[in-house]
């Protein structure tokens, strides 16, 4: 956008942040955008005055067709048609090197690509504000006067081949000439700087600049001269002398050969380091490898265009990790994007994570993984869309629940059981997935459950059942007693999250949260009361209870409480718990659940053990939801 205020300049903005800018129009280009000036192709054209101010350009042929786009990572483009192959071509770019983002080396800085790494300089007479961060290449705080101004005493020095400072504050008059504009600064003590305005025919009008100088890059084919107002001490060739920058090169060599040098060792140091690691893991590594399988990749582009530009309209839900949308490609495929966000700390790992295990895993009880999207800051994945919402829908809302027969109920309980049985024992994998719960299953046209989420999930080698963490993630209300309370995790901990999937569906309540005006038991405690009691039938929702297979239903809950014991060794394997659900054989008594008192479940997510229970308000770390 063109600035309005001080002397115009166009900048490139991100929300409110500034991520670059042109510098000032000195009558033939923005002095930052020294590419982008008249030539035998094209013509720049810029008016400001009291009722308008643009800037214009236009090819001198009338065949040449350009756009201007402004892409997903707010970098500014310009594209030409190329007429023989029909294609566009990158013609410009607003920015071209580092040194043109916004502010890089602070106030009263001075940025150089040729100097890289060490890119930022003070000007001439100014020193770093705070030194250790100078010398760690962290120049946000900018630089200082190394003697204050006089007002009465200054001089100036004359600086040539630079992009002119932030003009935002600055002040300009059209009439008059250089000496003039010189004597207008040196009365004004907060003058800090001035410039002709035009530089064409000899220069002419007055820029004048008050304050720090800010974004100011050295750009050798700029013919515009800047002089800035010195301490007479500091003006050790006299008023007009130019920068001294043999001097400036040298120190930037020095400063960036030692970099270099610290930056080599280190490096090195960290080479053999990981090179002795990979020694150690160089064949079980190897045997991965050939396991991979190929992830497709989708621009970023294609997915902005299946999801209406990722509009609110198409927003499914969102998670820790940040939002999900529907989208529809091209060929009329439909998908769920789940789309990292770029403020969230959180949620990277567990995307990475999801990504590298579910696209080993393929079964019909899993949600699919189509691909990934890796651009810039974009990080993506891409998944078949689910249409019937997530279990958590249908059967807590009533207005949802009414969908769910106990056919249907009946089918979704052992869908979701073969899933876990195929990541437990028949996938290549051994897969601890450690956050099964209702949200996180997705149902598909037909109401077949898809397990999703996979970023907490976690793989077993060989012959290894359990293992043991410092930092326990998950949902408030799924997770099992001895990882609450231990941080021990094992195949028995999916059984025990499953176990309360089953009473929930049974009886479309939630286990946190549940309210019974006879008692003070959450819902995995009512269900042991009522089996204890030879009344289990009473769990059943009301809204299938006439219609049901009373026996499927009661062998369900039976299966559920077996599953949810405190004693992880006394709970079913999923084999064993599929086989049960699959026939009419006697079942085995169930002993007391874990957390089967709503206090356990408080007590178990505020106590001092390895880590908190991830919330209490059934959301975890990354959470892939229909709404």
């Amino acid at each position: 956008m063109m600035v309005p205020y001080g002397y115009p300049e166009i900048v490139l903005t991100e929300g409110s942040k500034v991520k670059c800018r042109s510098g000032a129009w000195n009558g033939i280009l923005l002095s930052g955008l020294t590419q982008l000036k008249s030539t035998s192709k094209f013509t720049i054209e810029f008016l400001f005055n009291e009722k308008e101010m643009f800037l214009t350009y236009h090819f001198h042929s009338s065949s040449i067709l350009s756009r201007a786009v402004v892409s997903p990572n707010g970098d500014f483009q310009e594209f030409v048609l190329n007429e023989k192959t029909q294609s566009w071509f990158l013609y410009d770019t607003g920015t071209t090197d580092n040194c043109d983002r916004y502010a890089l080396c602070g106030t009263n800085g001075i940025c150089s690509i040729d100097s890289s790494p060490v890119l930022c300089d003070c000007l001439d007479g100014f020193v770093p504000k705070t030194p250790r961060d100078w010398n760690v290449a962290d120049w946000s705080n900018g630089c200082v006067r190394r003697t204050p101004l006089n007002c009465s005493g200054d001089g100036f020095q004359k600086l040539s081949g630079l992009k002119l400072p932030e003009t935002k504050t600055s002040w300009f008059n059209t009439s008059m000439n250089l000496e003039e504009c010189k004597k207008k600064c040196i009365k004004n003590c907060s003058c800090t700087a001035y410039s002709n305005l035009d530089i064409r025919n000899g220069g002419s009008g007055c820029l004048l600049w008050f304050g720090d100088l800010i974004d100011i890059r050295v750009i050798a084919v700029n013919e515009q001269d800047v002089y800035i107002r010195m301490a007479e001490s500091e003006l050790d060739n006299g008023d007009g002398a130019k920068i001294n920058t043999k001097s400036n090169a040298k120190k930037r060599i020095i400063i960036s050969t030692a970099l270099f040098t610290g930056i080599l060792f280190l490096g090195l140091a960290l080479v053999l380091y990981i090179w002795k690691q990979q020694q150690k893991n160089r064949q079980s590594n190897n045997m991965r490898k050939k396991e991979d399988l190929e992830l497709p990749f989708f621009d970023f582009g294609t997915l902005a265009c299946a999801t209406n530009n990722f509009s609110t309209d198409n927003k499914l839900g969102e998670g820790g990790f940040g939002p999900v949308y529907k989208g529809t490609l091209a060929d009329g495929r439909e998908i769920a994007v789940k789309r990292l966000s770029r403020n969230s700390r959180q949620g990277l790992d567990e995307l990475k994570n999801e990504a590298n295990y579910i696209v080993k895993l393929q079964h019909r009880n899993l949600v699919k993984l189509l691909g990934c999207c890796i651009e810039g800051d974009e990080k993506m994945l891409i998944y078949e869309f689910l249409p019937n919402k997530s279990l958590d829908v249908l059967i807590f809302e009533k207005t949802h629940s009414l969908q769910l027969d106990w056919p249907k109920r009946y089918k979704i309980i052992n869908g979701i059981a073969r899933g876990i049985l195929y990541l437990h024992q028949d996938s290549r994998l051994r897969v601890i997935h450690r956050d099964l719960k209702a949200s996180n299953i997705l149902l598909d046209y037909e109401l077949s459950p898809k397990i999703s989420d996979f970023g907490l999930a976690r793989s077993f080698g060989g012959n290894e059942t359990e293992a043991n963490t410092n930092k326990v993630a998950g949902t408030f209300g799924y997770i099992s007693p001895e990882y609450a309370n231990y941080g021990l995790y094992s195949l028995n901990s999916d059984v025990f999250s499953f176990g309360v999937l089953v009473l929930e569906i049974v009886s479309g309540k939630r286990n946190r949260g549940f309210c019974h005006p006879d008692h003070h038991l959450n819902l995995l405690g009512h269900a042991w009361k009522l089996f204890k009691e030879n009344r289990s039938v009473e769990l059943a929702a009301e809204s299938f209870v006439i219609t049901c297979n009373l026996s499927e239903v009661l062998r369900s809950i039976h299966v559920g409480l077996l599953c949810v014991q405190e004693d992880p060794e006394d709970r079913p394997n999923m084999s064993n718990v599929v086989l049960m659900l699959g026939n009419e054989d006697e079942l085995p008594h169930p002993r007391q659940p874990g957390f089967f008192f709503e206090r356990d479940l408080i007590e178990a997510a505020y106590s001092s053990s390895p880590s908190k229970p991830c919330s209490a308000n059934e959301c975890s770390i990354s959470e892939l939801e229909q709404r």
